[in-house]
């Protein structure tokens, strides 16, 4: 057979060998399952928690207000003084006050010299009405005259008193004891009536919380609350206490919660700190942390096969469940699964 020939019938050949059948592809058969404690997952409950941002503060805030315009001649108090309900904490003066209460004082002083004129010249007529010289008329009238006299006498003595007691209202008086929180306007300044001259705080501090409604609606009075990040203690320092008041309604879509917490220091208030507030219990997937290990910062748990032939390592996300030495699985492990302990404990 000529050359050319054969190499093409030897290239049909490999052609043909190549089409026919190939080489099976090689499958790992499933190793044994390892030895090792198993735990197949199920939903259990859980204690439920969430950390939200919280406020030292107290249940009142008593605000120390201007009574009358003017000007803030006098304050008596700083940040961080103690006051008692009813003390003067400053002074409102308004020049306009002394004027009108000169203006009054004068007109005052000529009502009581046309009434002391009216009563001389009432006694007069009523001595020579009994000598018969002045008509029963005329006697009437003086006496009249003597009367509308001592009226202008109490009005004007009135009007006298009002004015005083609105220069009496210059005084600025704590409306509660506590501890002076705000007091910021410097002496010499513009106040109107109704004006913020000093916050007091009133009564015993508390921690304000800020839930979202989805959460709030599950917090019951008593629940446990921790409060971390107080200022003067240690870092991993935490202070315990309990929600003691729910505040009606929903303001844009939160709702606000007072907990009572010993420990903490009145002059904190409106330190912002984090609370871990207990939600009661939820569903989830738990297991020991001796089922989960860790490796290059990341989480496995042994899956065994569900034919029980194998296992292999798969990632999970997991969170510490506090207070327990369980973790809750977040992602990864679903109900009915099985897992194995690693040898050795958790990595």
């Amino acid at each position: 057979m000529p050359r050319p020939l054969r190499m093409l019938a030897a290239s049909a050949l490999l052609g043909l060998a190549a089409c026919g059948g190939s080489t099976p592809e090689t499958v790992e058969a499933p190793g044994e399952a390892p030895a090792g404690e198993r735990l197949t997952l199920a939903p259990s409950a859980i204690p439920d928690s969430a950390e939200v941002p919280a406020t030292i503060t107290t249940r009142d805030m008593a605000e120390a207000r201007a009574r009358i315009p003017g000007i803030l001649a006098r304050l008596l108090v700083r940040e961080g003084d103690r006051v008692a309900a009813g003390q003067r904490i400053g002074t409102v003066t308004d020049s306009r006050l002394a004027e009108e209460t000169a203006a009054l004082g004068a007109a005052a002083a000529a009502a009581e010299a046309e009434a002391a004129r009216a009563g001389a010249e009432l006694e007069r007529v009523r001595f020579l009405h009994g000598e018969g010289v002045y008509a029963k008329a005329r006697l009437e009238s003086a006496l009249a005259a003597a009367r509308a006299a001592e009226a202008q006498v109490r009005a004007a003595r009135a009007q006298q008193a009002a004015v005083a007691a609105v220069a009496g209202q210059g005084s600025i008086l704590a409306p509660a004891s506590g501890r002076v929180l705000r007091a910021d306007i410097p002496e010499g300044s513009v106040v109107s009536p109704g004006m913020t001259v000093a916050v007091i705080t009133a009564g015993p501090p508390v921690v304000r919380l800020d839930l979202p409604e989805s959460l709030g609606s599950r917090v019951a009075p008593g629940a446990a609350v921790t409060v971390s990040g107080v200022a003067g203690l240690p870092a991993d320092r935490t202070l315990e206490g309990r929600v003691t008041m729910r505040y009606p309604g929903v303001t844009a879509g939160r709702v606000t919660l007072d907990a009572a917490v010993d420990g903490l220091d009145p002059a904190l208030v409106g330190q912002r700190v984090t609370a871990r507030v207990d939600l009661g219990e939820r569903r989830a997937l738990a297991v020991p942390a001796r089922f989960v290990s860790r490796r290059y910062g990341l989480s496995f748990a042994t899956l065994l096969a569900p034919d029980g032939s194998g296992a292999r390592d798969i990632p999970v996300e997991v969170r510490p469940i506090a207070g327990t030495d369980r973790v809750e699985i977040l992602s990864g492990l679903r109900a009915g699964d099985t897992i194995i302990a690693p040898a050795g404990g958790r990595a």
